[in-house]
This record gives structure tokens, C-alpha cells and sequence, in this order.
């Protein structure tokens, strides 16, 4: 089959039938567009996400290449290298055969708790917008349509498809509308994703002033915009409001409701027609990609997919501190590597996210591929809030990693049942919303049973998990050990459709072979409460060996004493971030902190390597001299902290998200969660560093902070106004503000500096932030070079903050401080500049 050519839209459009129309304006299953045969449109495939193309199915997929989590992605402060990687994702579309990739995701992180605040890239709309449309540009250039989401106030997963985030118009403007303001401004991206939520009152998927008004008439977007999944509510309002397609389909609130509510004339056909006419334009922006209709789906696993995945892992890790110059290690010395990340590999977060990776490094792999003599290791504690799945750990009846899962019309109970579907997986983590077999009738339930061999290395009492979408019940060898369908109770798991974890303890033997059957009944036959979304179901199993905190600790301390250097491996996973729920707090899991107070009180030069999307507290900071901020890392995770620690690549990561001392000093703490369907934005304008410097509140790590093997010397700094007009009119007159400054490597190897820009106004006749980030330069220096960096920003941009009185951006007349360094924390005045006539406008 060919590529799909482009369309003469309104000579199509003339053509089409009603019925086509309504068809074209929603999906026909979980991730294609409806097609129209005779006249040349084409289905096209979406695909999740936002650090990974996955391709149709959750269930079973094929494997991708999963790039850093958005945080870290964010971290690099690169455009150059996030524009790289945008390209690689668009490879990646193209061997999926997808048309358009649903990312990236640029909502803002006000609180660390939000579940999915590792998808976006940072609490300055600034950092995330520009990052945004890097990754925008890199996908398009090869002819892929990128997604910007989730369009706008989606920054909890609590109550989130009824929640009414409530905001004033400044706020919104100024932090929450920002990043998508310049993505638009600077990518142009071809699709929208509107938002599960309400803003002030309204769901956004049914606003006509963000949808219309703000998006596509003052911003002037001519993109397409798509719904979230499930994120439709309504049939006229939506159409009316601007959203061109309701996804997944079948549509609830399109088809047959749209022909009622044109006969009614609550639509106009010529709506209806805007709305196709966005389709169709989709349609010519895909026929860019080559690729075609209903392609096949394979993969790109290429030593330079490999090589821009290992070097975004390590160009994304911040060195936070680095006390006696602790690193790099030494690759001869004897080493332990400890804690419960140390060999799994922690690649990315939760939920639409996720994916299935080609392969995956642990950083005990990483690290052990660097040494001369295999390194020592202990688990120490146990950091997992579901009990870690089968994998790699078991073997399927092939012989092969994994888990068999056999399919069946009937239940157990029913005598030589026939068996309609037999596969192999590579991991007990199974979602089947998008399982599809001729035999099933969806409306029906269906059953399967997993069959997987374990063989323990260690003999003691183990602990099964079971959670699950449907009904499931899990056997060793024959005994019922946990039952996941007589009494159920609701939980987080299957984007909140699923079950508690039930959990049962064996013990067994070491070096001896255990069957694990588990037998499942679909979503359909859940006792739980549900609106059935994931009609599929889902079954989630594992074991993990039990012992008590104490041996944990000891056996590490052990391990610590007895090395000349030590790596502790901590931090959070896709059961902590993830999508469907928030996190309750910003602890880290179980006895992690006592492991590491143990470990420094023996080992007080012992590396810590934390692993999370969002902020943690760190109780034993103080305590530590060598840490390291290692987010999620995609596929190269393990390599990516294994060439920092050694010092093959050296560390240039900032950091895109102020770290708090703790959870209580973050300006939303109080405001954050759904109270009785709303939730109010009572920090406004002041998130992250914008709140903890105006309201002089000490922080762990500073926005912006992250420490390198090289010492980095900014100088010379100077200010200069291009292009203003003497007598400026109009704010684009302004002109722009060109900060030059000479970046100097003092000592240490190779390495790169982010020279960050800020501006802060003398004399505000409102409340403004003590200073806001304007622009940004990452430099990379050979030993004893020195660069000069040059950064411009428009002078509108830079004073700009949204006047609520007259419903524009202003610029005030008065002083402006420019100020210039390597964090929101450690910055040097360069100079000032005023403005001598206040202006207004609005536009991008």
C-alpha cells in the first residue's frame, strides 16, 4: 500500500455526506480516525506519549525506544539536544506507522505530589515552553505531527475529569497558558489536547474562550484540536467550543447525537463543517510523514537511537552535591552498589507514559560494565508500593523470560473450555483495554490464565501481589495463595479502575522450580463500582522476597564497610508517579531513609543516586556529600548514571523544579486536591522559585541549581537594546534585549555551563515575582576555554506580566534589573534598562 496523498480540502469537504462527517469528527476504536475510501481519507494512528512512540497497544506492544521522563528532558536546558530527540521520536512514529505522537505534555508542576508532574518539563513556563517546542520542531521536521497537551489546568490526577481548577485570569495567563503560548509561538504544532478538567466552571473540551477566543483566535493556532481520552462530555457544547475530535471512538457523544443536534439546530452544518475541515487538514499534515495507511508496525533499534538514549541520560542527571570532590569514582577501586534501585532498571513513570523498551540498563549493569572487579551489591530495603512484577525474574513454558497468558470464552469451572489466544510477555503488568480477538465479544465477559516457572535464588517467605481489573486468583504449584475476586476492594491500579493490591505469603526453597498460574475473569466480571472504561481489564502480578528492616540495613552496612567506594541507589518508580493518581506525600518509600543514615554514618563518602520524576525529601542531606538527581531515564538509564558516576560524562544537568525541604513548603500545599469537585489556585502567580523567593522560604536545591567536574566562570556580562524605536507605539517596538556574557572553563574536564537569565521590576504597581527566568544559553567548554554566549529576548516578553483591568499584557514604565548566573540562587547583576511608556497588547 502507498502513501496517502493530500486532499483538496473544501473540494472534499463539498463531497462528503452528513454521515461522513459526523464520522470523521471522532475515532473508530482506541487510536484511528475514521476513513472515507472514495474519497481518498485515509485512518489515521495516534500514538501515545510524551518520551516514547508505543504504537496501539498498552497490552503486548512492540517495543520502543523510551526516551528520559519530561523532568529530565527539561533538566538538559538543550533545545539543540531536545530537538534531537524530537527527531528520533518522529523515526520512531514513522516505524510505528503513526501519523501523529500525543506529546509533549507542558502543564505546569504546582505542587511535587501531581502524579504525572514527571511527564511535563518544568515549573517555569519559560524552561517548559521552549522545551516544548525543541521536541515539537524535532518531531515535525520529519513530517510527524506532535500533540501539545493537556490543554490547559491538568496539574493533578485527583477528581481530574470532574475537578474545577479555579484560577485568575493573571495566573492563567501568566504560568498556565505561557508554555503553551510559546510552544505555539515557536513550533507552530500541528495538533491540540485538550484537558480532563474545568476551568472557572467550564470543561476546557467544551470552552469556547480557551478554545476560540484565546486558542485559535487571538493566538491564531490552525492546528487540530483533539480531546484527551474519555475527555468529551458533552455533543453540542464541544462541537460549538472548537474540539474537531472526540477520541477514543467509538464516541459517546458523537455520531447518531450530532445528526439530533443539527436537525435541532443546536450545530450549525457550517460548525459541523469547521470541524471537519481540521480533520481533513490533519489528513494533509500526515500525507507529510510517507507513511501509510494501517502500516505495519516495527521498530527502530539502531545504534544511533541507542547512542542519543545514553547520552540524554546523562545529559539530563544533575550533580546536586559533590563535597571533596567525591566524583568521579574510580573504576578500579572496589565498589558496592546498594539500595532498591540498584538493579531495576527505574526508566520511566506510570500510566500513558509508559512503555515496553527495547532493552533496559539497570545502574548495577552500568556500573559493573565500568569496574575491573564485579561490584558487591544488597538491596538494603525494599522501596516498591505494588509488589514488583514478574519479568525477568521468571520464565514462561517456552523456556523464555516471562509469563505465558492463555485466553478462554469460559471461566475455569467449565470442563475442556476451549482456548482461543496463547502468547508470551515479557512482564506480569498486563492492561487489555486494547486486546483484540475476532472470538471476544466485548460486551461479554472473557477469561485467561498466566502460567510462569519461578526459581529463588534466596530461600525465605515470599510475598504474591495481585491487583486487577476484573477478578484474578493466584496458585503455586496448585495452592491458593492470593484471591483477587471473592472480596475486592477499590484502588489506584488501571488509571483507577482497578483493585487494592491483595497480597499472600509462601515460603520456598531456594534452586527449586514453583509454578505461578494466575486465573482471570475481564473487567466485566469486577465487583468494583466502574464506568468500565478499560473494558479489557487488567491483572497485575508479583512477588518480592520478605525481610525485616533490620537484616536489610545490616547486610547493606556490611556490604558499605567492606568497599572502597559505595553507590546507594534510592528513589521513587511507576507505582509512586504515575497517571490516575497523585502521590500523598514526598517521602521516600519504606526504611529508604534509615538505609541511608546507616550507610553515611559507616561511609561517609557513599555516592547517593536518587531516582524521581518530582521533588523527594532528603532528611540525611546534610549528612551526604556526593548525590546525584537521576530522574527517570528511559532505556539507558543504567548507562546514563553509570558514565556521570565515572566521569565519562560529565554532569551539566539544572534543576527544572525547586526542590522544598518538605512537602508543607510548598505553595500549594494547602490548595492541592479535589475539595467537593473544585480546587482553588490560591498561589496565583507564585509557583516554585517564584513563591520560595518571594516569600523568602528556605529550599534544598534552588531552580536552575546543578554542579559539574568543572569550574565555570561568568564575566564581562553586558546589556544592549536592539531595534527600539525612539518614540515607541506599540510594544513590539520596544525592541530586544541582547545579554552577552564570556563563559570560562577555570579547571576540570570538558563540560558544558547553563548560563540562565532573569529580570525583576523596580518599582511594580502589583505584586510581582522577586525575578523571573527570560532566557537561557547552555555552553559547552574545553579545559581553559572560554566562549561568548549571546542571548536575546524581545523587551515585551521580558517585563511582560497580564493586566487583569484591561485584559492584556502590559509593560509598565520603569526600571527592569537584568541579572545573570547559574541558578535562580546564584546570580550577578548586569545592569538596568527602563521604559519610559506603558504599553499593552495581546497576540503571541
Amino acid at each position: 500500500m502507498a502513501p496517502f496523498s493530500k486532499l483538496d480540502v473544501e473540494e472534499t469537504l463539498a463531497q462528503l455526506t452528513t454521515d461522513e462527517k459526523v464520522g470523521l469528527i471522532s475515532g473508530i476504536d482506541f487510536w484511528h480516525t475514521f476513513p472515507v475510501p472514495r474519497l481518498g481519507i485515509p485512518s489515521l494512528r495516534f500514538s501515545d506519549g510524551p518520551n516514547g512512540v508505543r504504537g496501539t497497544r498498552f497490552f503486548n506492544g512492540i517495543p520502543a525506544a523510551c526516551f528520559p521522563c519530561g523532568t529530565a528532558l527539561g533538566a538538559t536546558f538543550d533545545v539543540d539536544s531536545l530537538t534531537e530527540v524530537g527527531k528520533v521520536m518522529g523515526k520512531e512514529a514513522k516505524a510505528k506507522g503513526a501519523h501523529v505522537i500525543l506529546g509533549p505534555t507542558i502543564n505546569m508542576q504546582r505542587s511535587p505530589l501531581g502524579g504525572r508532574g514527571f511527564e511535563s518539563f518544568s515549573e517555569d513556563p519559560l524552561l517548559a515552553g521552549l522545551a516544548a517546542a525543541a521536541v515539537i520542531n524535532g518531531i515535525q521536521d520529519e513530517g510527524i505531527v506532535a500533540t501539545v497537551k493537556h490543554y490547559v489546568g491538568n496539574d493533578q490526577e485527583h477528581d481530574r475529569m470532574a475537578i474545577d481548577s479555579i484560577a485568575t485570569d493573571r495566573a492563567m495567563r501568566e504560568i498556565y497558558l505561557k508554555p503553551f503560548q510559546l510552544a505555539i509561538r515557536d513550533s507552530a504544532p500541528k495538533a491540540l489536547m485538550t484537558a480532563y478538567n474545568k476551568v472557572n466552571g467550564t470543561h476546557v473540551s467544551e470552552s469556547k474562550f480557551y478554545l476560540d477566543d484565546v486558542l485559535r483566535k487571538e493566538w491564531g493556532f490552525g492546528g487540530l484540536v483533539m480531546s484527551d481520552w474519555f475527555g468529551v462530555y458533552s455533543t453540542t457544547e464541544s462541537i460549538n467550543a472548537g474540539l474537531d475530535i472526540d477520541m477514543p471512538g467509538p464516541s459517546g457523544f458523537r455520531g447518531e447525537l450530532v445528526g439530533r443536534s443539527i436537525n435541532s439546530r443546536k450545530i450549525k452544518p457550517s460548525t459541523l463543517d469547521d470541524r471537519v475541515r481540521k480533520v481533513l487538514e490533519l489528513v494533509n499534515n500526515c500525507a507529510e510523514s510517507g507513511v501509510e495507511e494501517n502500516a505495519f508496525e516495527g521498530t527502530n533499534d539502531t545504534p544511533e537511537t541507542t547512542a542519543i538514549l545514553r547520552k540524554m541520560a546523562a545529559e539530563s542527571i544533575v550533580l546536586l552535591k559533590n563535597e571533596d570532590s567525591i566524583l568521579p569514582l574510580s573504576k578500579a577501586r572496589t565498589t558496592a552498589v546498594i539500595g532498591p534501585n540498584a538493579k531495576v532498571a527505574t526508566f520511566c513513570g506510570g500510566g500513558s507514559a509508559s512503555l515496553l523498551p527495547y532493552s533496559v540498563v539497570t545502574p548495577f549493569d552500568g556500573i559493573a560494565a565500568k569496574l575491573e572487579h564485579l561490584p558487591a551489591y544488597t538491596e538494603g530495603c525494599s522501596a516498591f508500593k505494588s509488589t514488583p512484577v514478574f519479568g525477568a525474574n521468571t520464565t514462561a513454558p517456552s523456556g523464555k523470560p516471562g509469563l505465558g497468558m492463555n485466553f478462554y470464552l469460559e471461566p475455569e469451572t467449565v470442563k475442556d473450555r476451549e482456548q482461543i489466544d496463547s502468547l508470551e510477555l515479557r512482564n506480569g503488568n498486563i492492561m487489555l483495554m486494547d486486546y483484540v480477538n475476532d472470538k471476544i465479544d466485548k460486551s461479554k465477559p472473557y477469561y485467561a490464565e498466566t502460567i510462569a516457572y519461578f526459581v529463588p535464588e534466596i530461600s525465605g517467605e515470599y510475598e504474591f501481589g495481585v491487583s486487577v481489573f476484573g477478578t484474578a486468583k493466584l496458585y503455586v504449584d496448585g495452592k491458593l495463595v492470593v484471591d483477587n475476586a471473592t472480596v475486592q476492594r477499590a484502588g489506584e491500579s488501571f488509571f483507577g479502575f482497578g483493585s487494592a493490591e491483595e497480597t499472600g505469603s509462601l515460603f520456598l526453597n531456594a534452586g527449586q522450580k514453583y509454578e505461578i498460574r494466575t486465573t482471570f475473569g475481564s473487567g466485566l466480571t469486577s465487583t468494583l463500582a466502574s464506568t468500565m472504561m478499560l473494558l479489557g481489564g487488567g491483572l497485575r502480578i508479583g512477588a518480592v522476597l520478605k525481610y525485616t528492616r533490620e537484616e536489610g540495613i545490616a547486610k547493606a552496612v556490611a556490604a558499605a564497610e567492606a568497599a572502597d567506594q559505595v553507590v546507594v541507589c534510592i528513589g521513587l518508580n511507576n507505582d509512586w508517579e504515575s497517571e490516575g493518581y497523585d502521590r500523598p506525600n514526598m517521602d521516600l518509600p519504606g526504611a529508604t531513609n534509615d538505609l541511608v543514615e546507616a550507610i553515611l554514618a559507616v561511609k561517609p563518602d557513599a555516592v547517593v543516586v536518587v531516582q524521581s520524576g518530582t521533588p523527594v525529601e532528603l532528611p540525611w542531606v546534610n549528612k551526604s556529600k556526593a548525590l546525584l538527581h537521576a530522574w527517570y531515564g528511559g532505556n539507558e538509564t543504567g548507562n546514563g548514571i553509570a558514565d556521570v558516576l565515572f566521569g565519562d560524562f560529565n554532569p551539566s544537568g539544572k534543576l527544572p523544579l525547586t526542590f522544598p525541604v518538605k512537602v508543607q513548603d510548598n505553595p500549594a500545599f494547602l490548595n492541592f486536591r479535589s475539595e467537593n469537585g473544585r480546587v482553588l489556585y490560591g498561589e496565583d502567580v507564585y509557583i516554585g522559585y517564584r513563591y520560595y523567593e518571594f516569600a523568602k522560604r528556605e529550599v534544598l536545591f534552588p531552580f536552575g541549581h546543578g554542579l559539574s567536574y568543572a569550574n565555570f566562570k561568568i564575566s564581562d556580562a553586558k546589556l544592549a537594546i536592539k531595534d527600539a524605536a525612539e518614540k515607541p507605539a506599540t510594544a513590539n517596538e520596544l525592541g530586544t534585549l541582547s545579554i552577552t556574557a564570556t563563559v570560562t572553563n577555570t579547571s576540570g574536564p570538558a563540560g558544558a555551563e547553563v548560563v540562565q537569565v532573569y529580570i525583576s521590576e523596580a518599582k511594580p504597581v502589583i505584586n510581582r515575582p522577586v525575578k523571573e527566568l527570560k532566557g537561557f544559553a547552555r555552553v559547552e567548554l574545553a579545559p581553559g576555554a572560554s566562549k561568548t554566549v549571546e542571548i536575546e529576548i524581545s523587551v515585551k516578553e521580558a517585563v511582560a506580566y497580564w493586566d487583569e483591568v484591561e485584559d492584556a499584557w502590559i509593560a509598565q514604565s520603569d526600571k527592569y534589573t537584568v541579572s545573570i548566573g547559574s541558578s535562580s540562587a546564584a546570580v550577578e547583576t548586569v545592569e538596568q534598562f527602563e521604559i519610559n511608556k506603558t504599553l499593552h497588547w495581546r497576540g503571541l
